[in-house]
């Protein structure tokens, strides 16, 4: 049992979540101990909670429920970032086929407005004597955003592991920062997304840039969320072809999940290279020529 000199913090805490968590509860004594049919033992180890009553109550372990619509990370923490990690994403120009896995994928698990992508598939072609290429475009995450130096409400922040995100909760639609890209990499919610009532009552994650609001700007955000479980964001592991590369400029590696290579040595010995670095943002994204490519260039939809 811990003992009554528990700090105000800890308590407040505490108190917060057991106010969550009994909401709706019986009036029981104590709303924690489980009810006949379920299957609890007892661990012996107990905590001090507020009731919903004002009452200071003891509750074994065990039986406190997790909330399951809080945040994986605070905010917080989510603004500050993973420490010890610049993550850096190679685009190898030579393996797209435009097939847009990465584009499906990315609008499918943030939940992108329809008619909407964070990630763009452009067709380019460097001069008029040279054969066409895909380039997918995502946001840069600059080490020097123009983004971030124009938003007003601080609502586009760069964390410490170089990653340049978005906080819907303070986003409040100016659209500087997408005036400010000069990548054109951010898209306007003009519209209600439209999602569903289990993913739009969710509280906004920074992390995981879900759920999109309207009035708010959204963008590649290189999934976060999937960077702190130790995963690929999710444009790496669907694309089919192994276009994208992501890693850790620190430790010097990126890989798409099948292959894993030196970052300086592969840009290095592959010449790559960032887009308008004469602009002096110093992009994350770096690119690879498309040179010995792996399928012709064939453009069935000239809108794309």
């Amino acid at each position: 049992m811990k003992s009554n000199d528990t700090s105000r913090r800890e308590f407040i805490t505490a108190g917060l979540l057991a106010g969550l968590a009994v909401a709706g509860c019986s009036t029981k004594n104590n709303p924690f101990e489980p009810d006949a049919a379920e299957q609890v033992k007892p661990s012996g180890e107990t905590v001090k909670l507020l009731s919903v009553d004002g009452e200071v109550i003891e509750v074994d372990k065990a039986f406190l429920k997790p909330v399951p619509d809080l945040p994986a990370v605070a905010n917080d923490i989510a603004r500050k970032g993973i420490s010890n990690k610049k993550f850096v994403m190679v685009i190898d120009l030579s393996r797209c086929k435009s097939l847009k896995k990465c584009q499906s994928a990315c609008n499918h698990m943030h939940h992108v407005h329809p008619g909407q992508n964070w990630i763009k598939v452009y067709p380019m072609q460097d001069a008029e004597h040279t054969a066409p290429y895909w380039q997918p475009t995502t946001c840069m995450h600059c080490d020097e955003p123009p983004c971030v130096k124009v938003c007003p409400v601080d609502a586009t922040f760069k964390r410490q592991d170089g990653i340049v995100l978005i906080d819907s909760d303070r986003c409040i639609g100016c659209r500087f920062c997408m005036a400010a890209c000069p990548y054109s990499t951010r898209v306007f919610n003009w519209e209600d997304p439209g999602l569903p009532k289990e993913i739009a009552d969710q509280p906004y994650s920074c992390e995981s840039s879900v759920p999109q609001k309207k009035g708010t700007v959204g963008k590649c955000d290189f999934c976060p969320d999937m960077a702190r479980k130790g995963e690929l964001p999710h444009c790496v592991s669907a694309c089919p072809n192994g276009v994208f590369f992501f890693g850790d400029m620190l430790e010097d590696s990126v890989t798409n999940g099948s292959e894993t290579f030196r970052f300086t040595d592969l840009v290095r010995d592959k010449a790559g290279y960032r887009l308008m670095e004469e602009l002096g943002t110093k992009p994350s994204v770096y690119y690879l020529p498309p040179v010995n490519r792996n399928f012709p260039f064939v453009n069935d939809n000239p809108k794309s």
